[in-house]
């Protein structure tokens, strides 16, 4: 038999080299695992390479470094089938019924899209099809039957086909003033003006067109030309007289003519 000694020297040293062991086992596992890593984003870089040699106008970059894409109607994308609706007021279904030769010619033929008015609903249906190919033909056409319902002129909304820079603001006296009976009418009064004097000088001066209906106004316009137009016609529901804005829209012309 061999001495006691012996065997737990013996045991120590199986001890102590089994953990040894399994330290290079783990040490092998994780070179393993990371060549496998390096491997797979090797991969991947050469797909996206790949890809961006397939591709060679997916990003088109300008003299600035910024990216250029090309515009929804050269890109030759289809547009989507939709439709939407836009209700007519009652006292509206007179004139869109006579002026309804004069507004789906621009609609099929300008925007391509599918129009028809609907006299038990009362609304006017538009849809895209698959010759729309603008993709914002849908909302213009909205705007511009939006604008005619409003009150707006045929000729001035038709504008908002042709130009993109067109927005039509509405707001009522109320929200500048609260204003009741004689008062309100009084104030309606001041911004139409004499045989509405006062409201044509506005739109000539501002490059608009104002719709007065009942306590609402419209304005039909630019950006910064629907902003001066609202500042005049708010001094006027606030009291000031005409010939102080008369004054100040001869300035204001003045101004855009030079920058024009």
């Amino acid at each position: 038999m061999a001495a006691p000694t012996a065997r737990s020297k013996s045991t120590e040293k199986a001890e102590v080299v089994r953990p040894q062991a399994e330290d290079e086992d783990v040490m092998v596992d994780m070179d393993v695992t990371n060549q496998g890593s390096q491997q797979q984003e090797e991969t991947q870089t050469e797909e996206t390479a790949e890809k961006t040699n397939a591709n060679p106008e997916a990003m088109v970059l300008d003299e600035s470094g910024k990216p250029r894409f090309v515009s929804a109607k050269e890109s030759g994308m289809k547009v989507k089938l939709e439709s939407r609706k836009v209700v007519v007021p009652p006292h509206r279904m007179g004139p869109l019924k006579t002026a309804w030769p004069k507004i789906y010619p621009p609609l099929v033929d300008h925007l391509h899209l599918q129009v028809r008015m609907n006299l038990r609903t009362k609304t006017v249906e538009m849809r895209t099809c698959a010759k729309t190919v603008d993709p914002g033909a849908l909302q213009k056409g909205a705007d511009f039957v939006k604008a005619f319902t409003l009150g707006f002129d045929i000729d001035d909304a038709i504008a908002l086909l042709r130009l993109d820079d067109l927005y039509i603001d509405t707001f009522e006296i109320k929200d500048i003033k609260t204003l009741h009976g004689d008062h309100l009418s009084r104030a309606i009064g001041r911004i139409a003006g004499k045989d509405g004097r006062t409201k044509f000088a506005i739109e000539n001066a501002t490059r608009t067109r104002i719709v007065l209906a009942d306590s609402k106004i419209h304005i039909l316009g630019g950006f910064t030309h629907i902003k001066i137009a609202r500042k005049a016609v708010v001094s006027l529901i606030l009291g000031s007289p005409p010939g102080k804005i008369y004054g100040n829209l001869r300035t204001v012309s003045s101004r855009m003519k030079e920058r024009s």
